[in-house]
């Protein structure tokens, strides 16, 4: 039994590994930053303590959606239920929610940003949640919106 084991863990963590690539920012002030830098829209992903694992576990936890994301935008994660986070972070993610007009979470929000004489405009490209025909539906999905020509 425990060859078996061994074998297993040898085969599974190449993906255990690759999949822990992924940094999602959790401040939106540095993925603002980033994003102008880099010249990549956001995609926000809203989320809290309790909610269905789906989004994360079957798409977000992929080589498809780490290879993707890297190559088109820059991840953040806005986790409502945080509690170590300070007030006016808390208040700020919450201004976010209801600026984008996200009413359910998980729910993943795509926008570009441009900074402007110090204030920040956001443009809102759409949203897109949980999928359940897997992560390359999800990833076209995000490319009509990020792409819509």
């Amino acid at each position: 039994m425990p060859k078996k084991l061994l074998i297993l863990l040898l085969f599974l963590s190449p993906l255990l590994i690759h999949s822990q690539n992924i940094i999602w920012k959790t401040d939106i002030n540095e993925a603002v930053a980033t994003s102008a830098e880099k010249r990549k829209p956001l995609l926000i992903f809203f989320t809290g303590q309790g909610v269905n694992p789906q989004l994360q576990n079957e798409i977000f936890a992929t080589r498809d959606f780490e290879d993707w994301s890297r190559k088109n935008v820059i991840l953040v994660k806005l986790d409502l239920s945080d509690a170590s986070i300070t007030d006016s972070a808390k208040e700020q993610n919450l201004r976010l929610k209801n600026a984008f007009g996200i009413e359910e979470i998980p729910q993943v929000c795509f926008t570009e940003v441009a900074v402007r004489k110090g204030k920040t405009n956001f443009n809102k490209l759409g949203l897109i949640s949980y999928m359940s025909s897997g992560v390359k539906a999800w990833i076209s999905e995000s490319n009509l919106i990020l792409n819509p020509e």
